[in-house]
């Protein structure tokens, strides 16, 4: 990598310039509807902000990127005012970054290990990543490079963030590229998972756009598996990406966990952002409603968020941890605060009750306390005796996370080697135990970021190239 480009500037500009918060909505405002709630900075404070990166030889925020952004070498010319030139620096290793620069979670990432954090606040890296791209799309820089066609065909299922960074890193290689997504509006994640006042569905339309004017080929409302077979897919294709993510939630496993009232997380959120079918024909109403939402991920922070904006007269989120344990993102919790979401930590739920009509009406909990750490380093929640509560409800959302999908049985889908959590194992090449099949994304790794599922998609696509390119002793 060529050494950072070094801006004119005051070597101590990150002590004399303040870190800047991009402009955000009053919480007034933005719970009435369901735009973003962050605008972007001006040209000037861009500039500033980016002035602050003091170009550690050694910079602990492209270590801690997924995708190994070069992060000081665009600040730098960000902070020179060369926008275009940043930005393309920044495609140069990310497939979407105006969409991570929304949705990634930059205070454990990039911005937690910037220096600066040690004696001040850290580089605002998200905020002028979002700048630079946004400032290319208005300046029509996104040109076309189109690769010759290399005769080569490969079937993508799925089109969130894996699959579409697959298919655009594939394209740019000259391939024929069939995206499978069985959802009638393609963005898989980015569209059904991630509500629109974090990420404006038409930031994914454009990007989608994108790789159809590369020549990508989208075919919706077909499920693998089941529509179509993989055998078919791969007496059609060559080789076959699989980023069909892990939606099958995870089980409320206590007692009166079977009445009426009890939503899980996906398709409520699917609901309320994306104006889709009915979930099984009943409209999930919570307008006027006690919302109790059991979780304390990003997904809880989103339900939390979204029932707001929906009308619930309360929304309460039941967490058994404290905040510093708390695996969402702290910016989404501010947020919610902020909008009227109220938190109950180191609490967790034992039991719902309902009336005698099989209708939720109360949620049993119990205080908890944060004994010695677990396998993962997180200290265990434990009971606090005779600390028993009710908390009245109308309606819960469950947020606990999501499990691999389910294939049909004897199908070769369900047949892919699999690991101890139920995902896809998969080769350095990103390769499953079915020659020609890779996979990637929450479908192999469990539920985590999408610049995760950005960076398995480049991997495979590599992975894919290699495979289709080598010598056919080889494979």
């Amino acid at each position: 990598m060529s050494a950072p480009l070094q801006p004119q500037n005051d070597k101590y500009a990150w002590f004399k310039i303040n870190r800047a918060a991009p402009p955000k909505r009053t919480a007034q405002e933005r719970v009435c509807d369901f735009h973003e709630i962050y605008s972007e900075y001006d040209e000037a404070t861009v500039k500033a902000q980016a002035l602050r990166c003091i170009q550690c030889p050694t910079p602990g925020c492209v270590q801690a990127c997924p995708l190994n952004n070069r992060i000081p070498e665009w600040l730098a010319l960000a902070a020179q005012g060369d926008f275009l030139g940043a930005a393309a620096l920044s495609r140069s290793t990310s497939n979407m970054p105006e969409i991570c620069s929304r949705v990634c979670p930059q205070e454990k990432l990039c911005e937690g290990s910037c220096i600066l954090t040690a004696k001040n606040e850290a580089v605002a890296i998200g905020a002028v990543e979002r700048f630079i791209n946004e400032y290319a799309f208005r300046h029509g820089a996104f040109e076309l490079v189109q690769a010759p066609a290399n005769g080569h065909r490969v079937a993508i299922i799925g089109s969130g963030p894996g699959g579409l960074a697959c298919a655009d890193e594939l394209a740019k290689l000259g391939y024929s590229v069939t995206i499978f997504e069985s959802q009638l509006i393609p963005g898989g994640l980015l569209v059904n998972g991630i509500p629109a006042f974090k990420l404006e569905k038409s930031v994914v339309e454009r990007r989608i756009e994108l790789l159809v004017r590369h020549g990508v080929q989208f075919k919706l409302g077909v499920k693998i598996g089941w529509d179509i077979t993989l055998e078919q897919l791969r007496a059609d294709y060559e080789a076959v990406f699989l980023a069909v993510g892990a939606q099958r939630p995870k089980p409320l496993d206590i007692p009166g966990a079977e009445l009426r009232g009890i939503v899980d997380a996906l398709p409520f959120l699917i609901q309320k952002n994306v104006d889709s079918p009915l979930v099984d024909g009943v409209p999930i109403d919570v307008r006027g409603k006690r919302v109790v939402v059991l979780g304390g991920g990003d997904t809880a922070m989103d339900c939390l968020r979204t029932a707001l904006r929906s009308g619930a007269s309360e929304v309460t989120c039941v967490y058994r941890r404290d905040l510093a344990n708390m695996p969402g993102s702290k910016k989404e919790y501010a947020n919610a605060t902020e909008e009227g979401a109220r938190f109950l930590f180191l609490t967790n739920p034992t039991e719902i009750v309902g009336n005698g009509n099989g209708d939720v009406i109360e949620v049993r909990c119990t205080r908890m306390e944060l004994g010695a750490p677990d396998a993962s380093g997180r200290r265990k929640p434990r009971a606090v005796p005779n600390s028993e509560f009710a908390l009245a409800a109308d309606l819960i959302l469950v947020a606990y996370g999501f499990d691999p999908i389910k294939f049909p049985e004897g199908s070769a889908l369900a047949a892919i080697e699999r690991d101890a959590w139920d995902g896809f194992k998969t080769d350095g090449n990103q390769m499953t135990s079915l020659p020609g099949v890779f996979a990637g994304g929450d479908s192999v790794r469990g539920p985590s970021l999408v610049v995760h599922a950005v960076r398995d998609g480049r991997k495979a696509a590599l992975g894919i190239h290699r495979y289709l390119t080598a010598p056919v002793a080889a494979k």
